[in-house]
């Protein structure tokens, strides 16, 4: 962590790697991580790389049963090569707590005053949230 309470940890290139235009790579960590049961470790996009760059780093989620190497999805939106060299800060890691669903088959759903309104229908006519 860079300062007392920041949600993320740094994750950091443990090799140098190029990433062509839109290509999607994994960039190693050199990382192993044990999760404790009922947590998962949230691999999210540094702000700052996104503003800056052509590169995009790609959520994910490393399960508390897995034991591999920790790699980073990384994607170059860009027209020219992206180079990630080795101890590049390149995602961030948020450990969160985990809940089982108990996924049911129904005919129906409740009624809600939004309804099956999505992907911006809570937009007003200027295009700002209602």
């Amino acid at each position: 962590y860079a300062h007392f309470g920041d949600a993320g940890a740094g994750l950091y290139a443990n090799e140098e790697n190029e990433i062509q235009p839109n290509e999607v790579k994994i960039i190693p960590t050199g990382l192993r991580v044990e999760i404790p049961d009922g947590y998962e470790m949230q691999v999210r996009p540094r702000s700052g790389m996104t503003v800056k760059t052509s590169v995009i780093t790609q959520l994910g989620t490393v399960d508390s049963c897995y034991r591999g190497p920790l790699g980073v999805m990384m994607y170059n939106h860009g027209n020219e090569v992206y180079t990630v060299h080795k101890g590049d800060k390149i995602a961030q890691a948020v450990l969160a707590p985990t809940y089982h669903g108990n996924f049911l088959i129904v005919k129906s759903l409740s009624e809600t005053e939004r309804g099956d309104g999505g992907f911006g229908s809570t937009d007003n006519q200027n295009g700002k949230e209602a």
